[in-house]
């Protein structure tokens, strides 16, 4: 229950498409901003999604997963000495990639227990040195979403700023209880500002087989591509013809939200009645839980004693902050089987 994948498969259809050209011999590079065919179907699925239009020549790259694709666009926007807003907890895979370019990464935690941004807070930390602000919605492991209020409170502060954007929606599809996933591509202001990643392995049950892609205006994206042709080239070939073909079933991700809803439901309900506090997740298929009511251990050290004592894993939330920020609260991933979830709740009463 730790780690973000799924226990079950993907699509058959899926992979036999990638059989179908690995035997049609697809197997040398694809082009450095990837399959023509895949940066037309991102194309026409965003537009339809999103009313948003991105050229497939200029404005669409396929990446070796997500975090490759935030990698190269920290890359790509911040110079040492650029102050970066991170907004904590925070995957953990930016601030390495921030001072790895000679960036100063400036914290903002989201309000506790809801996870929210509070706008007033990250304001006050910028500066005339603020280069690019960071977020993720549905967020991992904040699992809450950006609302209206907060796309008007964003829209000011980036115009106000002259700030750039890295928009981090791998879990776009990944929403619960009605709500719209508000990318940054829906909004004219904030889409000519920012680089939106997004994940195939999310979507379609195939996170080991590390597929993504960025979205971003054209002048954005060409200084995307200076860095991805030199840290990756191209990815992974007749995957991505697989994909661009998989894409037709719309379907696969339009269901997505309700497929994971149901999950989400089903381990809320398992587990009602343990001593576990259930918090709010609105999006991706992470569900926190906190577990005051069972001991003062930190949560690095409960989750180690349900491991080995209990047989579970989970991720403390502590590991998110930059000063491990401790408020008692496990991440356990919800995308497995019902068995899986089931067993889960069974030790999870037990605690």
């Amino acid at each position: 229950m730790a780690q973000g994948f799924p226990d079950f498969t993907c699509h058959p259809e899926l992979k036999n498409l990638v059989s179908h050209y690995i035997n049609k011999d697809f197997n040398q590079y694809a082009p450095m901003p990837g399959a023509m065919k895949l940066r037309e179907a991102i194309a026409k699925k965003t537009e339809k999604l999103y009313a948003a239009k991105y050229h497939p020549e200029t404005e669409i790259t396929i990446t070796a997963g997500a975090t490759q694709a935030i990698f190269t666009a920290i890359t790509a926007l911040v110079k040492r000495g650029d102050e970066v807003i991170v907004i904590e907890p925070a995957y953990d895979c930016y601030v390495p990639a921030i001072e790895l370019n000679g960036g100063i990464p400036v914290y903002v935690q989201l309000s506790y227990p809801s996870y929210t941004i509070p706008w007033d807070e990250l304001e006050k930390l910028i500066t005339s040195k603020t280069r690019l602000i960071i977020l993720n919605t549905p967020g991992n492991p904040g699992t809450s979403i950006l609302v209206e209020t907060d796309i008007a409170k964003l829209q000011a502060i980036a115009e106000k700023y002259s700030l750039f954007i890295l928009s981090d929606e791998v879990y776009e599809h990944i929403i619960f209880d009605d709500f719209s996933h508000l990318s940054m591509a829906r909004f004219p202001l904030l889409r000519e500002r920012s680089i939106i990643v997004s994940s195939f392995g999310k979507t379609y049950h195939t996170t080991g087989w590390k597929l993504g892609y960025c979205l971003a205006p054209h002048y954005l994206m060409t200084e995307f591509r200076k860095v991805h042709q030199f840290n990756v080239f191209a990815v992974n070939h007749p995957m991505q013809l697989a994909l661009a073909e998989f894409m037709e079933h719309e379907d696969q991700y339009l269901s997505l939200g309700k497929f994971y809803e149901e999950k989400r439901n089903l381990f809320i309900k398992l587990i009602k009645g343990s001593r576990f506090t259930i918090l709010p997740s609105a999006g991706s298929y992470f569900q926190l839980l906190g577990y005051s009511a069972i001991t003062d251990d930190s949560d690095k050290l409960f989750s180690k004693k349900l491991t080995i004592e209990n047989k579970i894993a989970s991720i403390p939330i502590s590991v998110f902050y930059h000063d491990q920020t401790d408020h008692h609260v496990l991440r356990f991933c919800f995308a497995k089987s019902p068995e899986t979830l089931e067993k889960a709740a069974s030790i999870l009463h037990r605690v």
